[in-house]
């Protein structure tokens, strides 16, 4: 039976294959030329027409609001504790039909249907070179606000040539994070934080 399956898998992918050649060659009933224009040269051609100097328009990036990180205390201990990041709907989940799926106010654990692939190493624009030191390459490194700023992610990320994150305030707040740095993994369906007291030297005390 084993076998069967695989030949019916296999016979059905060739088959498929066959088709979509055929397809590509053949003309089945009425055709019509393409009115639409193409996306891509319409994108071009209104891209032309804006000015040549758009970011002046919006000022420096550090005050754009996108661009604000939340702020986070100095780690002054070595902890680790657990957090359930629990969500509750502000509107009502229905079918198509109309039938109620989850009625406003309903709570429950994201992470009882998904799972979170990479860990968060989270700190302050001062501690990003430990951040960089101890994030895999999986890893998404998120900065919180600093004392004197200096927590805007283009900027320092091609300084440093790797992508980093701005911790929004609702990130912070979903993720019960409190202090910096921290480092935020699944473990089931709770998110483990191990905060890390560092010398101030860029480094963790042993």
């Amino acid at each position: 039976m084993l076998f069967q399956g695989a030949t019916t898998i296999v016979l059905l992918a060739c088959a498929l294959v066959t088709a979509a050649a055929h397809a590509q060659t053949s003309v089945i009933g009425r055709t019509w030329p393409i009115a639409e224009p193409d996306a891509l040269e319409e994108i071009e051609g209104r891209t032309q027409k804006l000015p040549a100097f758009m970011a002046s328009r919006f000022g420096p990036r550090a005050s754009w609001s996108a661009m604000k990180a939340a702020p986070l205390a100095v780690a002054q201990a070595n902890r680790v504790r657990s957090v359930v990041p629990f969500y509750t709907l502000d509107f009502d989940v229905k079918l198509p039909d109309g039938k109620l799926l989850y009625p406003k106010g309903f709570t429950f654990n994201p992470l009882t249907y998904v799972s979170l692939p990479q860990r968060l190493v989270v700190v302050r624009p001062e501690d990003l070179g430990w951040a960089l030191r101890t994030a895999t390459p999986s890893d998404w490194i998120l900065l919180a606000a600093g004392p004197r700023g200096g927590s805007d992610p283009i900027t320092l990320g091609q300084k440093v040539g790797r992508s980093l994150f701005i911790l929004e305030q609702r990130v912070k707040d979903r993720l019960g994070l409190e202090v910096a740095p921290v480092i935020v993994s699944q473990i089931g369906q709770k998110l483990e934080l191990t905060e890390v007291k560092l010398n101030r030297t860029g480094s963790a005390p042993r």
